[in-house]
């Protein structure tokens, strides 16, 4: 009897905690309220209506962002890369406002087909390639797909590259256990957003509210959990091998501080594409476009001059 009341009570908890951090989707014409501005475009493809910016006049950069972020992770580089670029950015599909892919695409082979539906939509073929994290590993491997369209190659803390022995991030781990990845669908608490925010910033100080509330409001889009579970769940593969494929001028920035892809990994980059630039910065994480935009965007200013 005390066994079935201590379980009922411990049921009790958790329904009542969950019910208290419970944090339902947020619609998409609420969220453009905030995010989107008068640079916001939306174009349709592949059944889904992508949220892009296209500023500036001049050579044509495109941005890619990482896991869980969206276009406004490369603020600060556009602020200043327009005034002498046209600066082309966008939330990737599963994320931002652009949301879920209607038929769960989200291999590196996908997302590289979806990047070239875009490009081709608005004209541009060729271009400055940049890409942090899954934005990086998006980039390279369009690059070894389409060597001709991509004129320089810039990769901030690159993924794609698979370590068994290496522990994935908690956030990745929870969204792959059975259950859990269920409450995690939806209960997001913001506290959880700002903790994991953390582990990709060295210096915690330039983690502003502003920035954690943009990263949780985004995650909220409606379906954007249901799409980060379902990316998380997804088999990984090895691309690796078509790094040698890449044949234009390439740049590696690695924060030497980084948690989530240990900059060690830049030396497997280095020696897999042919010429390659290593900038690795000092105190600073996984997010150096974010964390110190303007020493990470004097790198690609040089890496680009150079060329």
């Amino acid at each position: 009897m005390k066994k079935r009341i201590l379980k009922l009570f411990l049921l009790l908890l958790v329904l009542s905690i969950s019910l208290y951090l419970y944090s339902p989707d947020i619609s998409v014409s609420e969220l453009k309220k905030t995010y989107a501005n008068q640079y916001s475009q939306f174009i349709e493809i592949d059944g889904m209506n992508v949220h892009y910016r296209d500023e500036g006049e001049g050579q044509t950069i495109v941005l890619l962002h990482g896991t869980g972020a969206s276009l406004h992770t490369w603020d600060e580089w556009t602020n200043e890369l327009k005034k002498t670029f046209r600066v082309i950015r966008l939330d990737l599909p599963a994320y931002g406002l652009t949301g879920p892919h209607p038929e769960k695409k989200y291999s590196l082979s996908d997302y590289s087909s979806f990047l070239n539906s875009f490009v081709e939509s608005l004209d541009i073929d060729n271009f400055i390639l940049s890409g942090n994290s899954l934005g990086g590993a998006i980039a390279w491997y369009y690059a070894s797909e389409y060597p001709n369209k991509v004129e320089l190659l810039s990769l901030l803390d690159p993924g794609g590259l698979y370590n068994k022995e290496k522990q994935s991030p908690l956030v990745f781990r929870l969204a792959r256990a059975p259950g859990i990845n269920k409450i995690l669908r939806y209960v997001t608490p913001r506290f959880f957003i700002k903790n994991t925010l953390k582990e990709v910033y060295f210096d915690k100080t330039k983690l502003t509210d502003k920035k954690i509330d943009t990263y949780r409001d985004l995650i909220l889009r409606e379906n954007n959990r249901e799409s980060f579970i379902n990316r998380s769940n997804s088999e990984p593969v090895d691309y690796t091998s078509r790094l040698k494929l890449i044949t234009c001028p390439t740049q590696i920035i690695w924060g030497n501080e980084d948690e989530w892809i240990p900059v060690e990994n830049a030396k497997f980059f280095s020696k897999s594409i042919q010429n390659t630039r290593v900038d690795i910065m000092q105190e600073t994480g996984h997010l150096p476009m974010e964390e110190r935009p303007y020493e990470s965007l004097e790198l690609l200013l040089n890496f680009i001059n150079s060329n």
